[in-house]
């Protein structure tokens, strides 16, 4: 499968250079929870060095943030013109509309992602910015952004079951349900309901209500898979995509350190 190919299918990775902390504390977390996969991004030379990777990924650089501007334009010329990274579509964010910066931008350099003005207005920036990503196709054919967590701690389960909890590990988890396996298979039926699940997400415990989709075995483990009824808390998907928003995050803060 190429790059492209991946991208149609599991979505684009959209990066922000330099954020303010209005975009990182509020519309980065509103994009998340319309389930893009978003991340922050703090250093101009790694990212443009990680994009290599991901050449269909979306960087929205904040302009008025860090650099001077001449160093933007170098920048944003640099990542359009390798070929490496020249399908990269990049965004302009700016504090103000600048009629002389925007039309080099837009007209010039011909970013694919627009120019858009920071306010203070979260719904109007949020919806301008899901225009965009919507506009490219950022999420591809998948609903929904899943965190990978085989390797990692305390991210657990208990499901109740004759009177008591069994403890499983969960492999991966997304706003609609995850995947676990037990040391000891418990036997889940398949279209069971379980109305107590407990979720361990490291320091966080959330309860959702769930049934059971089906099961696959991979090795000599049996994974179930479990999908989350629609009585489940709209609190509960929320925390579950903020935590695999800060999953995905810590993840590509170490691929580009």
């Amino acid at each position: 499968m190429t790059e492209n190919d991946s991208s149609v299918y599991f979505g684009k990775k959209v990066f922000f250079l330099h954020p303010p902390a209005f975009l990182q504390n509020q519309v980065i977390t509103e994009l998340a929870q319309e389930e893009f996969e978003v991340y922050i991004a703090k250093d101009e030379a790694k990212l443009r060095q990680a994009l290599k990777k991901y050449p269909d990924a979306v960087v929205f650089a904040c302009i008025n943030e860090r650099m001077k501007e001449s160093a933007w334009d170098e920048w944003v010329r640099s990542v359009m013109s390798l070929p490496e990274t020249a399908a990269v579509n990049i965004g302009i964010i700016a504090g103000a509309a600048d009629e002389n910066i925007m039309r080099k931008y837009l007209g010039q350099y011909k970013v694919p992602c627009g120019y858009t003005v920071l306010k203070s207005d979260l719904p109007g920036v949020t919806k301008q910015l899901v225009d965009i990503l919507n506009s490219i196709n950022a999420k591809g054919r998948r609903k929904y952004i899943r965190a990978f967590t085989e390797n990692e701690t305390n991210i657990t389960v208990n499901f109740p079951i004759h009177g008591t909890f069994i403890n499983g590990l969960i492999k991966d988890i997304s706003s609609v349900g995850f995947s676990c396996a037990f040391s000891e298979d418990p036997d889940l039926t398949k279209n069971s309901l379980f109305a107590d699940i407990q979720i361990r997400l490291q320091s966080q415990l959330v309860k959702a209500e769930g049934i059971v989709f089906g099961s696959r075995m991979e090795s000599n483990e049996k994974i179930y898979v479990i999908l989350f009824t629609q009585r489940i808390d709209p609190d509960v998907r929320t925390k579950i995509r903020k935590y695999i928003q800060s999953n995905l995050q810590n993840k590509m803060d170490i691929e580009i350190k």
